[in-house]
């Protein structure tokens, strides 16, 4: 069976308490099952890993070279401006994936504006809350679905 993996970045397992203005009062956990109930009812297999260690994103995206894990959803956070390990590691399995963030990171501070993974993304969904999840897995569902 397909599946679609999601990776969440460092202090992604804060959300619903952290700047909540910014990032939603949806959990982490509240996203996990939204988006298990959306690959369940496209009859898709599902993982997710959050992280605040690189390494541990890293080690699981080598792991999909040996599952059936068709796509990748990553929301990196903060690696997203800073880590080219995690890019590299994208780009080594060879999974196409979409990079998602909650917030719309064109409307913060400059930093936010450089990505080390939009460029290499299938595509990219910003700033619709926990809604960016859903929108990003309904793509990945139509990706695969493009290629059975």
């Amino acid at each position: 069976m397909s599946s679609i993996l999601v990776l969440h970045g460092p202090n992604l397992n804060l959300l619903g308490s952290r700047e909540p203005d910014v990032y939603g009062y949806e959990t982490l956990e509240d996203i996990n099952g939204m988006l298990a109930a959306q690959a369940e009812s496209a009859d898709l297999g599902f993982d997710c890993l959050q992280s605040n260690a690189e390494f541990e994103l890293i080690n699981r995206l080598h792991a999909t070279r040996d599952d059936d894990t068709e796509f990748l959803l990553i929301n990196p956070g903060a690696f997203t401006h800073t880590s080219i390990a995690l890019r590299d590691a994208i780009l080594g399995v060879e999974l196409p994936f979409i990079e998602i963030h909650l917030s719309n990171v064109y409307s913060r501070e400059a930093f936010r504006h450089t990505s080390f993974f939009s460029d290499i993304a299938v595509g990219v969904i910003a700033g619709f809350g926990a809604n960016s999840y859903a929108l990003a897995m309904t793509g990945a569902i139509s990706h695969i679905n493009k290629k059975l």
